[in-house]
């Protein structure tokens, strides 16, 4: 291994520590509980990580994340881990696959559609899978639980997973890469940071996301925000 490929993993192994302990920050931050359900911004953090690094950097990240979330704070255990791995590990990578082919606004867009909709399909399964397990539930029950709250909250909070990429993204990742942790020409990533049209209607659009999903959450299904988890 010569010294720049040296030099190159030991970057990634930086940025992959650096948005694990951000994506784990997240769960302290911005929550909103609807239900037994909960919102975090995670995914969101660990979805721009793997567009920057890759979709293994998803899953990795996914899989540190959620076994500290278990070990730490969380109170759904095993179960719990299962859903909050699934739902980080299918959106970050599903996500990250589109994108890493098809580097344009339209292939992130796609990409981060596929993702909010592999997602909900992969969480509804999962519900109808575990929920019964750990609430003692029939599944009879659970299933009708799909339409009023866990079909709308999971397309919910995978979209406004997708807005904060949205959002975020290109800002982060022009940083990392005038900082040199991530390739990129250097004229286009230190001093230059301007939005053209596509990304500022992106950026638009994700921030007006952000907005209807926060508010249909908290005043549409009834859901309590918090800023700072105690």
């Amino acid at each position: 291994m010569n010294y720049t490929a040296k030099k190159y993993n030991t970057k990634k192994l930086v940025l992959l520590a650096m948005f694990s302990a951000l994506a784990y920050a997240t769960m302290f931050v911005f929550r909103i509980k609807v239900s037994f359900l909960t919102f975090e911004a995670k995914d969101a953090v660990i979805t721009i990580a793997a567009m920057s690094l890759g979709p293994l950097a998803g899953l990795v990240i996914s899989l540190v994340v959620t076994l500290l979330e278990m070990v730490t704070v969380s109170d759904t255990g095993f179960y719990g881990w299962i859903m909050n791995f699934s739902a980080a590990a299918v959106f970050s990578t599903v996500a990250s696959l589109f994108y890493r082919r098809i580097r344009k606004v339209w292939g992130a867009i796609v990409g981060l559609a596929s993702a909010v909709a592999s997602m909900t399909v992969v969480m509804l399964i999962l519900n109808l899978v575990i929920t019964p397990i750990y609430t003692n539930l029939p599944v009879e029950t659970v299933m009708e639980m799909i339409p009023p709250l866990l079909l709308p909250f999971n397309l919910t909070k995978a979209t406004l997973n997708s807005a904060l990429v949205m959002v975020l993204y290109k800002p982060i990742s022009t940083a990392l890469k005038c900082a040199g942790m991530l390739p990129g020409r250097e004229d286009a990533a230190c001093g230059r940071y301007r939005l053209d049209r596509k990304s500022l209607a992106m950026l638009l659009a994700g921030v007006l996301l952000i907005v209807l999903c926060v508010v249909f959450l908290i005043h549409i299904m009834g859901g309590n925000f918090s800023l700072f988890k105690r």
